[in-house]
């Protein structure tokens, strides 16, 4: 079970922050459907499922990293939309900044399915947060972020179409 505490902040200058690992990770999406995300077995444990995610590189920008990530681990490609925030996972001293990636493109063959056997899968947002629970409980909270994401996006777009209505009356 996760132990640690959860952040969506961007503010990392304090003492407490040193020696934590910059991560990025993509929460994968079809084109079109905000329903299903992609998950990837862990290279841990092939019957555990986790969100694409790694290490930034040096230089390296970290929506480039998410999108690199999603097509290492899941043979993905994509556009980087809204970064979720950064996530902090005191117990394992990570940082993890988590995109929203809409697929373009899936391969049939791609590196992490080859060298160790990866596989991928669509889940509802339900049985994704699920999933997750079982080995990365840390990332159910990425899911519930995509949620309330979304929650939110829809609250501004019902806001601008009523004064859109109100104005033309």
């Amino acid at each position: 079970m996760f132990n640690g505490v959860l952040h969506s902040t961007n503010l990392y200058d304090s003492d407490e922050m040193v020696g934590y690992r910059e991560r990025a990770a993509s929460l994968c999406l079809k084109q079109g459907n905000d329903e299903q995300v992609l998950l990837v077995t862990s290279s841990r444990d092939p019957n555990c499922w986790v969100i694409p995610g790694g290490g930034i590189e040096p230089n390296e920008d970290t929506s480039a990293a998410a999108r690199r990530e999603a097509f290492e681990e899941a043979g993905v490609r994509g556009n980087t939309e809204a970064c979720l925030g950064n996530f902090i996972d005191t117990e394992r001293k990570l940082r993890t900044c988590v995109f929203i990636l809409r697929v373009n493109e899936e391969l049939d063959d791609w590196e992490d399915s080859s060298r160790i056997g990866r596989r991928r899968h669509w889940f509802s947002l339900q049985e994704a947060r699920a999933a997750l629970l079982e080995l990365k409980a840390s990332q159910a909270y990425y899911i519930d972020s995509l949620v309330q994401h979304f929650a939110s996006a829809k609250r501004v777009n019902a806001t601008e179409s009523d004064k859109s209505e109100e104005s033309k009356k």
